[in-house]
């Protein structure tokens, strides 16, 4: 299998962006990337450390990220696995990107930027739900923001009802727990708790 390994060889495969690839490039937020984010209840968030990339997924109301200004966004972390691989990378890395989703939109909304966390007492209990406020805040300056066209969203079908998977047919959190630990951790017990363990943790 022959690899493309210059740019050069890369840019001749491709081509040139159009007109339409570059122009939708900003450096801080428009009205209408505002609007995008407003609507948003779900985005992944990619960091790098010292040992590799991290991709996480960050989930909550409609709207949970806030914009404080034209170049800046905070993202509460709620409640979690405490693994807290994204936050160790922006410690001693800044570096990150998002993918915002809005169910029923072709469009996804990507950021490139820089972060840091705070623990700020007020700004926590600013983001409170259900009077449980956040371990944190990720401040997020945006370096570029742009939209990415609905291709990837048609191909995936990922809206269509008629094309979701059936839950049974995957492996459950608690079978994967069990084989991985043979059997020490998970297990059904694991799953048939889940539901109520859930709803008194989600925030």
């Amino acid at each position: 299998m022959q690899m493309i390994e210059t740019i050069e060889a890369l840019e001749a495969l491709y081509g040139v962006p159009g007109d339409a690839s570059l122009v939708k490039v900003a450096t801080s937020l428009t009205d209408a990337y505002q609007r995008i984010i407003e609507h948003a209840p779900f985005c992944a968030l990619a960091t790098v450390g010292p040992e590799g990339l991290d991709c996480s997924p960050r989930g909550d109301l409609k709207g949970f990220v806030r914009t404080h200004d034209a170049k800046t966004l905070l993202l509460p972390d709620r409640r979690g696995n405490n693994r807290i691989d994204s936050l160790r990378n922006v410690v001693r890395d800044p570096r990150v990107a998002l993918m915002f989703l809005v169910p029923g939109s072709g469009n996804a909304l990507r950021i490139n930027g820089r972060a840091q966390i705070t623990a700020d007492a007020q700004l926590l209990e600013s983001f409170a739900v259900k009077g449980k406020n956040p371990r944190s805040v990720m401040v997020i300056t945006i370096d570029e923001i742009y939209f990415q066209c609905a291709r990837a969203l048609i191909r995936s079908a990922l809206w269509k009802i008629d094309s979701h998977v059936d839950p049974k047919t995957l492996p459950t959190p608690g079978k994967i727990l069990a084989s991985m630990s043979k059997g020490e951790v998970g297990g059904k017990s694991y799953d048939d708790a889940w539901q109520e363990r859930a709803e008194k943790t989600m925030w």
